[in-house]
């Protein structure tokens, strides 16, 4: 295989089905949450075998901004890169994360939070406790598996259990 150089601004296109893809856009480094990367997923599906001016792919609305590896989806075969676009959006984004996660075994896992940290890219992160106002907007900003953004892709949700906030 191939080894492909990743930067700021690369688009890559996911295949989601046997008829679909969708892209995102890598963003950012967010040196707040372990120097990885930030990506922004589009909304606007594309048939398999039509490419559209990349112009237009980030141009679309954003569904979502994630932290991910791009490169480990790259080596999994689950996304491609297609190209790069210099204008890379505003990763204004507001992500949270808490203590809450995981448990002890033999412990229920903590479903409801009022434990939360939010924070911007590459800001310090703000313990708020219980998550109000805008900060129920905020994204889950722990780093996912590439898997994880091909099945939020295909189904708007993470697949793996994370506390909720109410």
């Amino acid at each position: 295989m191939k080894r492909v150089r990743v930067k700021i601004g690369d688009v890559f296109a996911v295949r989601l089905d046997d008829n679909i893809k969708k892209c995102f856009q890598y963003v950012e480094i967010d040196r707040s949450q372990l120097d990885s990367p930030v990506i922004r997923a589009f909304k606007k599906a594309y048939p398999l075998d039509v490419m559209p001016d990349l112009a237009e792919i980030v141009a679309d609305d954003v569904d979502f901004f994630a932290h991910v590896i791009v490169q480990w989806g790259l080596k999994m075969g689950l996304w491609e890169k297609v190209g790069h676009v210099d204008e890379t959006g505003d990763p204004s984004v507001l992500f949270r994360d808490t203590d809450d996660c995981g448990h002890k075994e033999g412990e229920a896992p903590v479903r409801v939070s009022s434990n939360w940290y939010v924070w911007s890219v590459n800001e310090e992160f703000h313990h708020v406790g219980e998550l109000k106002g805008e900060n129920r907007n905020s994204e889950i900003g722990v780093v996912v598996s590439p898997p994880d953004i091909v099945h939020r892709m295909q189904t708007g949700k993470y697949g793996f259990v994370y506390p909720d906030y109410e």
